[in-house]
């Protein structure tokens, strides 16, 4: 399978969640598994994805495993219309986290109307900034704010310097959105959705969102977009930076979670990474690991020559992309400036 799993003993076997709906999928069958994929979101369906093409020559005990945590679940399930609203929430939350449960339970319970703002989310970043691109500043963050992290990075990445400026500005002042301003919406998405005049207001954007942005960003367009923004506002740019979760930060991620994220990393990134780190984070990455593991990365590190500055970054920004996947999963924590960051 992968380093995500390990026997856990003769009888039991440790699968993580992710290589379990890959399996379960893989097992179903094509028309059923694409009917089930019908109701994910893309980031879900991308990493199922990626996780059935990675599956090789998986052990029938690994299999009888999955189906049996399946049929375990399916059994404890509540009678239907039965409490099913809570059900279903507390479901949704302990599968995807808060956030993004919510706006799922929004768009289940409620009759949705973020078709529109969904849609943008399975499309290149090139598209959406072309969508967006000639629109109020105030619509560019509102759209800018509901992608994920890294999508809404690319898009930003696809703007000119002061319209970036300008969108992380209005995404880290935003709090809430009111009907009228999603109507607006509406009409550019050309009618995908509908808002009614009665609908309540919507918490869109903010300080965390901005530095989550950030954070996705080219490490010279980040440097140089932060530059910017403190010469505007200053305080602002602190609060950002102080919520960015950034390599360095790895200090502070405890040794179960170090472990963790390790165990995903390969060795050749990890080396690329730590060649631009002090040596209290080597340290702390040293001490997770066992004695000849650690042995074996320090010569490697020695004997790496030179290597250029964005090799070093785009190792980093790659472990902090799985770190912050991890921490979505609830596998680890992260914290930047002393605040739950993910």
């Amino acid at each position: 399978m992968s380093d995500n799993e390990a026997a856990g003993g003769a009888e039991t076997v440790n699968i993580s969640k992710l290589d379990q709906a890959a399996i379960l999928l893989m097992s179903l069958g094509e028309k059923e598994a694409a009917e089930v994929l019908k109701h994910l979101g893309p980031k879900e369906v991308q990493r199922i994805g990626t996780a059935m093409t990675a599956l090789e020559n998986v052990p029938q005990k690994h299999v009888e495993t999955v189906m049996t945590n399946f049929l375990h679940e399916a059994r404890t399930l509540t009678g239907l219309g039965v409490g099913s609203d809570g059900y279903i929430r507390n479901m949704l939350v302990e599968a995807l986290g808060d956030d993004k449960a919510n706006s799922l339970v929004d768009r289940i319970l409620l009759g949705g109307n973020t078709t529109g703002l969904d849609t943008l989310k399975w499309m290149d970043a090139r598209a959406v900034a072309d969508i967006i691109r000639h629109e109020h500043p105030q619509i560019q963050a509102i759209v800018v704010s509901y992608l994920d992290g890294d999508q809404a990075a690319e898009v930003l990445a696809n703007l000119q310097d002061k319209v970036r400026l300008d969108i992380v500005m209005r995404v880290a002042a935003l709090d809430s959105v009111q009907p009228n301003a999603l109507q607006e919406l509406n009409d550019i998405l050309e009618r995908q959705f509908s808002v009614s005049s009665g609908s309540q207001t919507k918490e869109m954007g903010g300080v965390k969102v901005a530095a989550e942005i950030m954070n996705n960003l080219d490490s010279s367009m980040e440097s140089e977009l932060m530059d910017s923004i403190k010469e505007v506002d200053e305080d602002l740019g602190t609060q950002i930076q102080d919520l960015m979760f950034v390599f360095d930060n790895l200090k502070g991620v405890d040794d179960r979670g170090i472990q963790a994220l390790l165990r995903e990393v390969s060795s050749e990134v990890l080396i690329l990474a730590l060649k631009g780190s002090d040596e209290e984070l080597k340290e702390h990455i040293f001490g997770n690991m066992s004695k000849r593991a650690a042995e074996l990365l320090r010569d490697d590190l020695e004997a790496k020559g030179p290597v250029k500055l964005s090799e070093v970054e785009g190792a980093q920004k790659e472990i902090l992309v799985i770190a912050r996947r991890m921490a979505d999963a609830g596998e680890i924590m992260l914290g930047g400036g002393g605040e739950e960051m993910l």
